[in-house]
């Protein structure tokens, strides 16, 4: 081998031995799924190109049969953990006719294998293992494209897997020393180990910390990473009580999840805490970063939007609020490592939303009030959303009609 191409193959085992270094003590510490996965991508992907490169001990012939059967055992195993990286082997039904399916092909390509020549079967598994590359790379976009976070990652982990692929099938079939096919192929590699490994992070972080919020509840500020009840009035107090005097316009939204203590009393704290944890870290997601958030209670958020009393502007706001925090989300029942990612149940936020435009000359604390009012009186109303309406001195609901509404006066009745 060419010393460039052995240079660049280097690189490719240092990476893969550091990602299985970091899954083993991972592994020791604590979620054990997530660590197994990122030990086994890179013990697999390692084992493939070993093979591939022809560092195997043996002949041509026994080597070509060996390799096709390498190849069809490699992309099975990294296809199934993909899956399950993405969260479909979660859909039972689904995930058994998927891996059903896989394997039967598989099978299907070795014993079709032993029919043809030895490097017509490596081939012919050479071209298997692009195929499911190929088709979960479709699966990975069709993720993306439905707003999955892990799809785009997906998405670049597979296309770099199917260069390493082809670039290795290529050194195997043909037997080629040319230092570019190795180059590139080796750092095809690298990055996709790169890709995975932070795939593989970001769940296992995920899980450390919902673990975290589990185990402690609402008052441990990670349930929803956001200011707690108490520093929310210290945030309150802030707005309001500047050291500019002037009057400046502000919109108060209130959420008030009127679902969350039964939730409780039917699952579990533990599933309390989940459905908190998710609906916060929507709600983070969904709101522009001038906008000042906290919690407000046990089962409601509070958001300080400034210079926007105009109940137009803060009504669209509102119902991106309703709508994303009423998306379903399955909820894990378990305080234990092994159970986080282990659907226990599947819930539905039913939630109001107060919208409230006023100014920093109103009294923060009926200002607030009102606004959570607001928010318990929109869990009657079809659309979940209430604001104040001057014209007749009281809650109203909130609906696409309402337009013009004019922000509540300073002075509001509580």
């Amino acid at each position: 081998m060419d010393t460039v191409a052995a240079g660049f193959w280097g690189a490719f085992f240092c990476t893969a031995t550091l990602m299985l270094v970091i899954s083993l003590a991972a592994f020791i510490r604590s979620h054990r799924k997530v660590a197994l996965m990122a030990g086994l991508a890179s013990v697999i992907s390692a084992a493939f190109v070993v093979a591939y490169l022809g560092w195997l001990p043996l002949p041509d012939a026994a080597e070509a049969r060996v390799l096709a059967h390498v190849a069809v055992f490699t992309s099975v195993s990294l296809a199934l953990m993909l899956m399950s990286t993405m969260g479909m082997l979660r859909q039972t039904a689904v995930a058994r006719s998927g891996v059903v399916a896989l394997l039967a092909v598989g099978f299907g390509v070795l014993a079709a294998g032993w029919a043809l020549e030895p490097a017509q079967s490596l081939a012919a598994s050479s071209v298997f293992a692009f195929a499911v590359g190929a088709a979960m790379l479709v699966t990975a976009a069709r993720g993306a494209l439905r707003g999955d976070r892990a799809g785009w990652s997906a998405v670049l982990s597979i296309g770099f897997m199917l260069v390493a692929v082809s670039g290795l099938s290529w050194i195997a079939l043909s037997r080629t020393t040319a230092w570019p096919v190795h180059a590139v192929s080796a750092v095809a590699g690298v990055a996709y180990l790169c890709v995975i490994a932070t795939v593989l992070w970001s769940r296992y972080s995920y899980l450390l910390e919902l673990s975290e919020v589990l185990a402690h509840g609402p008052s441990y500020d990670p349930v929803t990473r956001m200011r707690s009840h108490s520093e929310t009035g210290q945030m309150v107090g802030d707005v309001f009580f500047s050291r500019n005097a002037e009057a400046r316009p502000i919109g108060v939204l209130a959420v008030s999840i009127a679902n969350l203590y039964a939730l409780e009393n039917l699952h579990g704290r533990a599933a309390f805490n989940h459905a908190l944890f998710v609906c916060a870290g929507r709600l983070r997601r969904c709101v522009p970063q001038n906008v000042e958030m906290g919690r407000l209670g046990e089962d409601g958020f509070l958001l300080l939007v400034p210079h926007a009393a105009d109940v137009d502007r803060l009504a669209q706001l509102a119902r991106q609020i309703r709508d994303r925090l009423s998306r379903p989300v399955a909820l894990s029942t378990s305080r234990d490592m092994a159970g986080l990612e282990a659907a226990g149940t599947a819930w539905v936020a039913d939630l109001g939303v107060g919208v409230l435009g006023t100014s920093t000359q109103a009294r923060p604390s009926q200002a607030v009030s009102t606004a959570r009012a607001m928010a318990r009186t929109a869990w009657s109303y079809p659309g979940r959303l209430a604001f104040f309406d001057p014209a007749s001195g009281q809650i109203a609901e909130l609906t696409e009609e309402t337009h013009g509404v004019p922000g509540a006066p300073a002075s509001m009745p509580a």
